[in-house]
Protein backbone atom coordinates (compact mmCIF):
# COMPACT_ATOMS: atom_id res chain seq x y z
CA UNK A 1 0.00 0.00 0.00
CA UNK A 2 1.47 3.76 -0.52
CA UNK A 3 -0.11 7.29 -0.55
CA UNK A 4 -3.67 7.36 -2.31
CA UNK A 5 -3.83 3.11 -1.29
CA UNK A 6 -3.66 4.12 2.30
CA UNK A 7 -5.19 7.73 2.41
CA UNK A 8 -8.39 6.52 0.86
CA UNK A 9 -8.66 3.56 3.11
CA UNK A 10 -8.22 6.32 5.62
CA UNK A 11 -10.79 8.58 4.28
CA UNK A 12 -7.99 11.27 3.84
CA UNK A 13 -8.90 11.94 0.32
CA UNK A 14 -11.62 11.15 -2.12
CA UNK A 15 -11.02 10.76 -5.77
CA UNK A 16 -12.75 11.58 -8.80
CA UNK A 17 -13.57 9.06 -11.21
CA UNK A 18 -13.07 10.16 -14.87
CA UNK A 19 -10.35 8.91 -16.65
CA UNK A 20 -7.66 11.28 -18.21
CA UNK A 21 -8.83 11.45 -21.95
CA UNK A 22 -6.56 8.74 -23.86
CA UNK A 23 -6.02 11.92 -26.69
CA UNK A 24 -3.29 13.32 -24.27
CA UNK A 25 -1.34 10.46 -24.74
CA UNK A 26 1.79 11.73 -26.22
CA UNK A 27 1.70 9.28 -29.20
CA UNK A 28 -2.01 10.50 -30.15
CA UNK A 29 -0.95 14.00 -29.98
CA UNK A 30 1.22 13.44 -33.06
CA UNK A 31 -1.82 13.32 -35.33
CA UNK A 32 -2.93 17.03 -34.35
CA UNK A 33 -1.85 19.37 -36.84
CA UNK A 34 0.62 21.68 -36.08
CA UNK A 35 1.09 25.48 -36.73
CA UNK A 36 2.18 25.57 -40.05
CA UNK A 37 4.19 28.97 -39.06
CA UNK A 38 6.01 27.24 -36.31
CA UNK A 39 9.75 27.32 -37.64
CA UNK A 40 10.87 28.76 -34.15
CA UNK A 41 14.16 27.74 -32.16
CA UNK A 42 12.14 26.60 -28.81
CA UNK A 43 14.70 26.40 -25.74
CA UNK A 44 13.72 24.25 -22.88
CA UNK A 45 15.74 24.94 -18.85
CA UNK A 46 15.38 21.74 -17.27
CA UNK A 47 15.97 18.03 -18.83
CA UNK A 48 13.64 16.49 -15.74
CA UNK A 49 10.73 14.53 -17.19
CA UNK A 50 8.82 17.40 -18.19
CA UNK A 51 11.83 19.43 -20.20
CA UNK A 52 12.42 15.62 -21.53
CA UNK A 53 8.88 15.33 -22.54
CA UNK A 54 8.24 18.66 -24.14
CA UNK A 55 11.34 17.95 -25.86
CA UNK A 56 10.41 14.77 -27.20
CA UNK A 57 7.07 15.83 -28.65
CA UNK A 58 8.20 19.04 -30.55
CA UNK A 59 11.43 16.87 -31.99
CA UNK A 60 8.90 14.73 -33.01
CA UNK A 61 6.98 17.55 -35.04
CA UNK A 62 10.09 18.63 -36.67
CA UNK A 63 10.62 21.76 -34.18
CA UNK A 64 14.28 23.15 -33.55
CA UNK A 65 14.83 22.35 -30.15
CA UNK A 66 17.28 22.06 -27.50
CA UNK A 67 17.27 21.14 -23.34
CA UNK A 68 19.77 23.56 -21.13
CA UNK A 69 20.18 21.15 -18.07
CA UNK A 70 22.09 22.80 -15.02
CA UNK A 71 23.80 19.64 -13.90
CA UNK A 72 25.97 17.13 -15.54
CA UNK A 73 23.02 14.16 -16.61
CA UNK A 74 19.63 14.42 -17.65
CA UNK A 75 15.92 13.05 -15.49
CA UNK A 76 15.78 15.87 -12.68
CA UNK A 77 14.37 13.99 -9.44
CA UNK A 78 14.83 10.72 -11.50
CA UNK A 79 17.63 9.05 -10.76
CA UNK A 80 19.18 5.05 -10.46
CA UNK A 81 22.32 3.73 -8.14
CA UNK A 82 23.98 0.35 -9.30
CA UNK A 83 25.93 -1.96 -7.30
CA UNK A 84 24.48 -1.27 -3.60
CA UNK A 85 22.40 -4.57 -4.18
CA UNK A 86 21.66 -6.93 -7.02
CA UNK A 87 19.08 -4.91 -8.23
CA UNK A 88 19.03 -1.05 -9.29
CA UNK A 89 17.80 1.38 -6.86
CA UNK A 90 15.36 4.18 -7.90
CA UNK A 91 16.65 6.91 -5.80
CA UNK A 92 14.16 9.50 -6.77
CA UNK A 93 11.28 8.97 -7.97
CA UNK A 94 9.59 5.41 -8.10
CA UNK A 95 5.84 4.63 -8.13
CA UNK A 96 3.41 4.78 -10.84
CA UNK A 97 0.45 6.62 -9.66
CA UNK A 98 -2.44 4.94 -11.40
CA UNK A 99 -2.38 3.03 -14.98
CA UNK A 100 -5.07 5.76 -16.47
CA UNK A 101 -2.63 8.42 -17.52
CA UNK A 102 -0.10 9.08 -20.38
CA UNK A 103 2.95 7.11 -18.62
CA UNK A 104 0.50 4.34 -17.92
CA UNK A 105 -0.70 4.17 -21.43
CA UNK A 106 2.78 4.25 -22.45
CA UNK A 107 4.20 1.36 -20.20
CA UNK A 108 0.83 -0.61 -21.81
CA UNK A 109 2.03 -0.44 -25.36
CA UNK A 110 5.76 -1.08 -24.46
CA UNK A 111 7.67 -4.33 -22.88
CA UNK A 112 8.21 -2.59 -19.55
CA UNK A 113 7.19 -4.67 -16.60
CA UNK A 114 5.07 -2.91 -13.61
CA UNK A 115 3.54 -4.70 -10.58
CA UNK A 116 1.07 -3.25 -8.56
CA UNK A 117 2.11 -2.54 -5.45
CA UNK A 118 0.37 -4.25 -2.08
CA UNK A 119 2.00 -3.46 0.83
CA UNK A 120 0.45 -3.62 4.42
CA UNK A 121 1.26 -1.09 6.74
CA UNK A 122 2.44 -1.02 10.30
CA UNK A 123 2.27 1.65 12.90
CA UNK A 124 4.63 2.68 15.52
CA UNK A 125 2.35 3.69 18.01
CA UNK A 126 3.06 4.00 22.06
CA UNK A 127 6.25 1.97 21.47
CA UNK A 128 4.51 -1.10 19.62
CA UNK A 129 3.85 -1.98 16.32
CA UNK A 130 0.14 -2.14 15.44
CA UNK A 131 -1.54 -3.37 11.91
CA UNK A 132 -4.48 -1.27 13.16
CA UNK A 133 -4.59 1.57 14.82
CA UNK A 134 -7.21 1.73 18.10
CA UNK A 135 -8.49 5.41 16.65
CA UNK A 136 -9.62 5.51 12.85
CA UNK A 137 -7.93 8.13 10.55
CA UNK A 138 -11.39 8.87 8.68
CA UNK A 139 -11.57 12.08 10.30
CA UNK A 140 -11.34 14.05 6.68
CA UNK A 141 -14.31 12.16 4.63
CA UNK A 142 -16.98 13.79 3.78
CA UNK A 143 -16.79 16.71 5.86
CA UNK A 144 -16.46 20.44 5.12
CA UNK A 145 -12.50 21.00 5.77
CA UNK A 146 -11.10 23.76 6.76
CA UNK A 147 -7.64 25.78 5.23
CA UNK A 148 -5.59 24.51 8.23
CA UNK A 149 -2.71 22.32 8.45
CA UNK A 150 -2.76 18.59 9.14
CA UNK A 151 -1.27 18.92 12.59
CA UNK A 152 -3.92 22.21 13.64
CA UNK A 153 -6.73 19.82 12.19
CA UNK A 154 -5.48 16.62 14.15
CA UNK A 155 -5.50 18.49 16.97
CA UNK A 156 -9.03 20.00 16.48
CA UNK A 157 -10.00 16.68 15.95
CA UNK A 158 -8.95 15.50 19.30
CA UNK A 159 -5.62 13.20 18.18
CA UNK A 160 -3.57 14.14 20.72
CA UNK A 161 0.25 14.10 20.71
CA UNK A 162 0.02 10.24 20.59
CA UNK A 163 -0.86 10.75 17.02
CA UNK A 164 1.52 13.01 15.95
CA UNK A 165 4.18 11.12 14.41
CA UNK A 166 1.82 9.59 12.23
CA UNK A 167 0.18 12.14 11.40
CA UNK A 168 3.69 13.24 10.33
CA UNK A 169 3.67 9.95 8.15
CA UNK A 170 1.06 10.67 6.53
CA UNK A 171 1.97 14.36 5.76
CA UNK A 172 5.38 12.89 4.99
CA UNK A 173 3.85 11.24 2.09
CA UNK A 174 3.27 14.48 0.24
CA UNK A 175 6.47 15.39 1.20
CA UNK A 176 5.62 18.56 4.13
CA UNK A 177 5.42 18.74 7.54
CA UNK A 178 2.30 18.01 9.00
CA UNK A 179 2.10 21.52 10.51
CA UNK A 180 2.41 23.06 6.57
CA UNK A 181 0.43 21.14 4.46
CA UNK A 182 -3.25 21.86 3.89
CA UNK A 183 -6.01 19.81 4.98
CA UNK A 184 -8.27 21.67 2.34
CA UNK A 185 -6.18 22.48 -0.76
CA UNK A 186 -4.67 19.13 -0.50
CA UNK A 187 -8.13 17.35 -0.29
CA UNK A 188 -9.66 19.70 -3.20
CA UNK A 189 -6.76 19.24 -5.65
CA UNK A 190 -7.16 15.40 -5.25
CA UNK A 191 -10.57 15.33 -6.30
CA UNK A 192 -9.42 16.00 -9.25
CA UNK A 193 -7.37 13.09 -9.69
CA UNK A 194 -8.08 10.81 -12.76
CA UNK A 195 -5.30 8.43 -12.57
CA UNK A 196 -6.57 5.33 -10.73
CA UNK A 197 -6.29 4.42 -7.36
CA UNK A 198 -3.34 1.77 -7.35
CA UNK A 199 0.08 1.89 -7.06
CA UNK A 200 3.13 0.03 -9.34
CA UNK A 201 6.42 -0.22 -9.01
CA UNK A 202 8.85 -1.12 -11.99
CA UNK A 203 10.55 -4.68 -12.01
CA UNK A 204 14.19 -2.87 -12.97
CA UNK A 205 13.33 1.25 -12.31
CA UNK A 206 11.36 4.43 -13.62
CA UNK A 207 14.55 5.99 -14.44
CA UNK A 208 14.78 3.02 -16.78
CA UNK A 209 11.53 3.88 -18.24
CA UNK A 210 12.14 7.32 -19.14
CA UNK A 211 15.75 6.95 -20.27
CA UNK A 212 14.64 4.01 -22.74
CA UNK A 213 11.50 5.33 -23.89
CA UNK A 214 12.10 9.50 -23.84
CA UNK A 215 15.32 10.51 -23.08
CA UNK A 216 17.22 8.48 -25.74
CA UNK A 217 15.42 10.05 -28.61
CA UNK A 218 16.26 13.70 -27.31
CA UNK A 219 19.83 12.95 -25.67
CA UNK A 220 21.53 14.52 -28.40
CA UNK A 221 19.56 18.00 -28.12
CA UNK A 222 20.37 18.31 -24.11
CA UNK A 223 23.37 20.40 -23.34
CA UNK A 224 24.21 19.56 -19.52
CA UNK A 225 26.44 21.66 -16.73
CA UNK A 226 24.29 24.48 -18.31
CA UNK A 227 22.60 26.21 -15.28
CA UNK A 228 21.11 28.78 -16.40
CA UNK A 229 21.33 32.54 -14.53
CA UNK A 230 19.47 35.14 -16.77
CA UNK A 231 16.16 34.91 -19.46
CA UNK A 232 15.96 37.88 -21.04
CA UNK A 233 12.41 38.58 -23.18
CA UNK A 234 12.24 41.87 -23.65
CA UNK A 235 13.44 42.15 -27.52
CA UNK A 236 12.33 39.98 -30.11
CA UNK A 237 14.35 36.86 -29.07
CA UNK A 238 14.53 35.73 -25.70
CA UNK A 239 18.18 35.62 -24.73
CA UNK A 240 19.20 32.91 -22.42
CA UNK A 241 22.33 32.92 -20.59
CA UNK A 242 23.91 30.00 -18.37
CA UNK A 243 25.96 30.92 -15.19
CA UNK A 244 29.63 30.88 -16.99
CA UNK A 245 28.23 33.13 -19.47
CA UNK A 246 26.77 31.35 -22.48
CA UNK A 247 24.24 32.39 -24.39
CA UNK A 248 21.54 31.14 -26.34
CA UNK A 249 18.49 32.52 -28.48
CA UNK A 250 15.40 31.44 -28.94
CA UNK A 251 11.39 32.19 -30.22
CA UNK A 252 9.91 29.91 -27.27
CA UNK A 253 11.24 28.96 -23.81
CA UNK A 254 9.59 26.13 -21.45
CA UNK A 255 10.82 26.58 -17.43
CA UNK A 256 10.97 23.07 -15.98
CA UNK A 257 12.44 23.79 -12.93
CA UNK A 258 11.47 22.84 -9.79
CA UNK A 259 9.75 25.82 -7.83
CA UNK A 260 12.24 26.01 -5.26
CA UNK A 261 14.73 27.06 -7.93
CA UNK A 262 12.09 29.64 -9.33
CA UNK A 263 11.26 31.00 -5.88
CA UNK A 264 14.98 31.49 -4.82
CA UNK A 265 15.48 34.03 -7.49
CA UNK A 266 18.23 32.01 -9.38
CA UNK A 267 16.89 32.69 -12.56
CA UNK A 268 16.44 36.80 -13.22
CA UNK A 269 13.78 37.77 -15.84
CA UNK A 270 14.17 40.78 -17.81
CA UNK A 271 11.50 41.95 -17.62
CA UNK A 272 10.33 40.82 -14.21
CA UNK A 273 7.92 38.52 -14.04
CA UNK A 274 4.37 39.78 -13.04
CA UNK A 275 4.68 40.07 -9.51
CA UNK A 276 1.08 37.82 -9.43
CA UNK A 277 3.23 35.11 -10.57
CA UNK A 278 6.21 35.52 -8.67
CA UNK A 279 3.69 35.40 -5.78
CA UNK A 280 1.67 32.64 -7.07
CA UNK A 281 5.42 30.62 -7.24
CA UNK A 282 6.38 31.25 -2.94
CA UNK A 283 2.86 30.00 -2.35
CA UNK A 284 3.42 26.31 -3.38
CA UNK A 285 5.13 24.45 -0.94
CA UNK A 286 8.34 22.22 -1.42
CA UNK A 287 9.98 20.83 1.80
CA UNK A 288 13.23 19.00 1.96
CA UNK A 289 13.44 15.03 1.38
CA UNK A 290 15.55 12.49 1.47
CA UNK A 291 16.20 8.76 0.60
CA UNK A 292 18.26 6.99 3.29
CA UNK A 293 18.65 3.35 1.85
CA UNK A 294 19.72 0.28 4.58
CA UNK A 295 20.73 -2.78 3.45
CA UNK A 296 20.12 -5.71 6.38
CA UNK A 297 21.50 -9.14 6.37
CA UNK A 298 18.14 -10.14 6.96
CA UNK A 299 14.51 -9.02 6.72
CA UNK A 300 12.84 -8.43 10.20
CA UNK A 301 11.11 -5.11 9.33
CA UNK A 302 7.58 -5.12 8.06
CA UNK A 303 6.70 -3.56 4.49
CA UNK A 304 5.29 -0.58 5.23
CA UNK A 305 6.15 1.72 8.86
CA UNK A 306 4.08 4.53 9.88
CA UNK A 307 5.52 6.23 12.51
CA UNK A 308 8.86 6.45 13.35
CA UNK A 309 10.73 9.75 15.28
CA UNK A 310 13.32 10.05 12.93
CA UNK A 311 11.74 8.98 9.63
CA UNK A 312 8.26 8.73 9.58
CA UNK A 313 7.72 6.50 7.22
CA UNK A 314 10.32 3.18 6.23
CA UNK A 315 9.44 0.95 3.38
CA UNK A 316 10.84 -2.24 1.98
CA UNK A 317 12.25 -1.54 -1.36
CA UNK A 318 12.80 -5.25 -2.50
CA UNK A 319 9.01 -5.73 -3.50
CA UNK A 320 8.49 -6.67 -6.96
CA UNK A 321 12.25 -6.81 -7.05
CA UNK A 322 13.96 -10.25 -8.52
CA UNK A 323 16.30 -10.22 -5.11
CA UNK A 324 17.56 -11.75 -2.07
CA UNK A 325 18.72 -8.66 -0.42
CA UNK A 326 17.11 -7.03 2.26
CA UNK A 327 17.20 -3.17 1.53
CA UNK A 328 14.71 -1.23 3.69
CA UNK A 329 14.91 3.24 2.65
CA UNK A 330 13.67 5.69 4.99
CA UNK A 331 11.01 8.27 3.31
CA UNK A 332 12.47 10.73 5.22
CA UNK A 333 10.28 14.40 4.57
CA UNK A 334 9.79 17.74 6.09
CA UNK A 335 11.08 18.92 9.51
CA UNK A 336 12.59 15.49 9.75
CA UNK A 337 14.56 15.71 6.50
CA UNK A 338 15.48 19.13 7.72
CA UNK A 339 16.64 17.88 10.98
CA UNK A 340 19.07 14.74 9.92
CA UNK A 341 20.49 17.28 6.61
CA UNK A 342 21.69 19.58 9.57
CA UNK A 343 23.57 16.78 11.17
CA UNK A 344 26.22 17.42 8.27
CA UNK A 345 26.94 13.77 7.28
CA UNK A 346 25.66 10.86 5.84
CA UNK A 347 27.26 8.68 8.60
CA UNK A 348 25.09 10.49 11.20
CA UNK A 349 22.23 10.42 9.20
CA UNK A 350 22.33 6.42 8.95
CA UNK A 351 23.37 5.98 12.77
CA UNK A 352 19.57 8.43 13.67
CA UNK A 353 17.94 5.99 11.72
CA UNK A 354 19.30 2.87 12.92
CA UNK A 355 18.79 4.08 16.28
CA UNK A 356 15.34 5.08 15.63
CA UNK A 357 14.31 1.16 13.83
CA UNK A 358 16.29 -0.54 16.58
CA UNK A 359 13.60 1.07 19.08
CA UNK A 360 11.03 -0.66 16.85
CA UNK A 361 12.69 -4.10 16.41
CA UNK A 362 14.53 -4.51 19.49
CA UNK A 363 18.30 -3.99 18.32
CA UNK A 364 17.81 -5.69 15.35
CA UNK A 365 18.62 -2.67 12.66
CA UNK A 366 21.83 -2.33 14.26
CA UNK A 367 22.85 -5.76 14.47
CA UNK A 368 21.88 -6.71 11.29
CA UNK A 369 23.42 -3.62 9.37
CA UNK A 370 25.70 -3.89 6.64
CA UNK A 371 25.64 -0.45 4.29
CA UNK A 372 23.82 2.40 3.71
CA UNK A 373 23.43 4.99 0.80
CA UNK A 374 21.60 8.65 1.18
CA UNK A 375 20.22 10.00 -1.64
CA UNK A 376 19.22 13.81 -0.11
CA UNK A 377 17.46 15.72 -2.66
CA UNK A 378 17.09 19.04 -0.57
CA UNK A 379 21.15 18.90 -0.63
CA UNK A 380 20.76 18.64 -4.30
CA UNK A 381 21.57 22.63 -5.40
CA UNK A 382 19.23 22.87 -8.40
CA UNK A 383 16.76 20.46 -6.69
CA UNK A 384 16.53 21.62 -3.34
CA UNK A 385 13.68 19.36 -1.94
CA UNK A 386 11.28 16.60 -2.32
CA UNK A 387 8.22 17.17 -4.37
CA UNK A 388 5.81 20.44 -4.10
CA UNK A 389 2.78 20.40 -1.92
CA UNK A 390 -0.41 22.26 -1.22
CA UNK A 391 -0.05 24.68 1.56
CA UNK A 392 -2.44 27.08 3.86
CA UNK A 393 -3.62 29.73 2.04
CA UNK A 394 -2.32 28.90 -1.32
CA UNK A 395 -5.38 29.38 -3.03
CA UNK A 396 -5.09 29.19 -6.96
CA UNK A 397 -1.05 29.32 -6.68
CA UNK A 398 -0.82 26.40 -9.22
CA UNK A 399 -2.67 27.70 -12.18
CA UNK A 400 -1.36 31.72 -11.78
CA UNK A 401 1.89 30.02 -11.28
CA UNK A 402 1.77 28.23 -14.90
CA UNK A 403 0.33 31.02 -16.97
CA UNK A 404 2.22 31.34 -19.99
CA UNK A 405 3.67 34.85 -20.44
CA UNK A 406 3.12 37.03 -23.66
CA UNK A 407 2.90 33.24 -25.39
CA UNK A 408 6.41 32.94 -24.99
CA UNK A 409 7.75 31.96 -21.87
CA UNK A 410 5.87 28.83 -21.03
CA UNK A 411 6.18 26.96 -17.44
CA UNK A 412 6.18 23.48 -16.91
CA UNK A 413 6.93 20.68 -14.02
CA UNK A 414 4.99 18.67 -11.46
CA UNK A 415 4.12 21.82 -9.18
CA UNK A 416 2.79 23.62 -12.42
CA UNK A 417 0.66 20.74 -12.93
CA UNK A 418 -3.34 22.40 -12.46
CA UNK A 419 -5.59 18.63 -12.90
CA UNK A 420 -4.25 17.12 -9.51
CA UNK A 421 -1.40 15.05 -10.75
CA UNK A 422 1.64 17.14 -8.91
CA UNK A 423 3.87 14.76 -7.25
CA UNK A 424 3.78 12.82 -9.89
CA UNK A 425 6.07 11.70 -12.78
CA UNK A 426 2.56 11.42 -15.00
CA UNK A 427 1.88 14.84 -14.07
CA UNK A 428 4.88 16.60 -14.72
CA UNK A 429 5.03 14.87 -18.43
CA UNK A 430 1.69 16.14 -18.66
CA UNK A 431 2.33 19.70 -18.07
CA UNK A 432 5.54 19.33 -21.11
CA UNK A 433 3.12 18.04 -23.30
CA UNK A 434 1.21 20.94 -22.48
CA UNK A 435 3.55 23.26 -23.17
CA UNK A 436 4.57 21.54 -26.50
CA UNK A 437 0.68 21.58 -27.20
CA UNK A 438 0.75 25.26 -26.82
CA UNK A 439 3.71 26.15 -28.56
CA UNK A 440 2.84 24.08 -31.86
CA UNK A 441 -0.95 24.68 -31.71
CA UNK A 442 -1.49 28.17 -30.61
Amino acid sequence: MKRRDFLIQTGIVSLGTGLLCPEVFAQQSMHAKRNEFMDEKVLIIGAGVAGLYAAYILKAKGVDVQLLEATDTYGGRLAKLSGFADYSLDLGAQWLHGKKNLIGEWIKKSSTKIVQDAMSPQYWFKDQLLTKLPKSLDIFQGKQLPDVSYAAFARMKGYGQKYAQIVEGIAGDYGAAADRLSVYYTNKEFETWTSGEQDYRFRETFFDFIDQEIASKVKDNITVNAPVASIDYSGKDIRVMTKDNQVFDAQKVIITVPITILQSGDIQFYPPLPQEKVGAFQKIGMDAGMKVFLKFSKKFYGQYILGGKISAAYIDDSVAKNTQEHVLFAFVMGKQAEYLTNLGTDDAIVRELLVDLDSMYQGQASANFIQAYVQNWSTQPFIRGAYSYSTVGMGNARNLAAVPIENRLFFAGEAMNTNGHHQSVHGAAETGLQAAEAIMYK
